[in-house]
């Protein structure tokens, strides 16, 4: 059975308790390195995270400084040598691959720098088949699938393939698919990156809401200090701490 995060926990970890309650993602003393050749290369050294429902938290960092791999640990893409992932309460660092591998469809969504749809499927269709996988109905996903894509203002394009699509098109589609299975953590790595300024303000926005509007938890890894002064809050990672901005 899997640990529970417990309010107790936080004074372990030497942090208070807050008042919005338990975060629905937690790093707990996450330690992650590498072995090279005759050294080990630390990149995670005792990180402490959390991030709340309905919160969206910018991570700045230089290339190089661990945001990738801060992202993967708390996506359960990598286990961490040390240390605990929790991810709406639930304790994964130790959990077995089959348990991690459902969390992760049921609980995480991605959203990456570009936005790997299916070039074969419609916007429509990237939407409802992740939620075929987790075994909904076809009707269901399909009114889901349209009513996430109306919320990005995407829908009047649901029948084009991500070819037809423009650069911000494609993204919000993509964020509607991460979407697609009600997820409670959202992890997003440079998502307006390849964007230009007016489409990027745009993405953002309908970004934000979504995750005001949901209650999920947000770690958006970015460049654009413009957006990230917008998040509820800036972290940036230094010497594997994380550190506020």
């Amino acid at each position: 059975m899997q640990d529970v995060y417990q309010p107790s926990d936080y004074s372990e970890a030497g942090l208070p308790e807050d008042p919005r309650g338990d975060p629905l993602l937690a790093l707990r003393n996450v330690t992650r390195s590498y072995d090279q050749a005759d050294n080990q290369l630390i990149v995670l050294d005792g990180v402490d995270l959390s991030v709340y429902a309905g919160e969206m938290v910018a991570l700045v960092a230089p290339s190089g400084a661990g945001k990738s791999t801060l992202l993967h640990v708390a996506g359960l893409l990598e286990r961490p040598n040390d240390g605990e992932v929790y991810i709406a309460g639930q304790a994964q660092s130790n959990a077995a691959d089959r348990s991690r591998t459902l969390t992760r469809r049921n609980e995480i969504g991605f959203v990456y720098q570009f936005h790997h749809l299916l070039a074969e499927f419609s916007a429509v269709e990237n939407v409802v088949l992740p939620q075929l996988i987790h075994g909904e109905k076809m009707p269901e996903a399909h009114s889901r699938a349209i009513e996430l894509l109306s919320y990005m203002k995407v829908d009047h394009r649901g029948s084009h393939r991500p070819a037809e699509l423009s650069g911000g098109e494609q993204q919000r589609v993509a964020i509607a698919r991460a979407m697609a299975n009600a997820p409670r953590v959202l992890l997003a790595d440079e998502p307006t990156g390849n964007l230009d300024p007016t489409t990027s303000e745009y993405v953002f926005k309908a970004l934000n809401a979504l995750v005001k509007q949901s209650g999920i938890a947000a770690l958006v890894a970015t460049h654009n200090l413009f957006l990230a002064e917008r998040m509820d809050r800036q972290i940036t990672l230094v010497d594997g701490k994380i550190v506020e901005l």
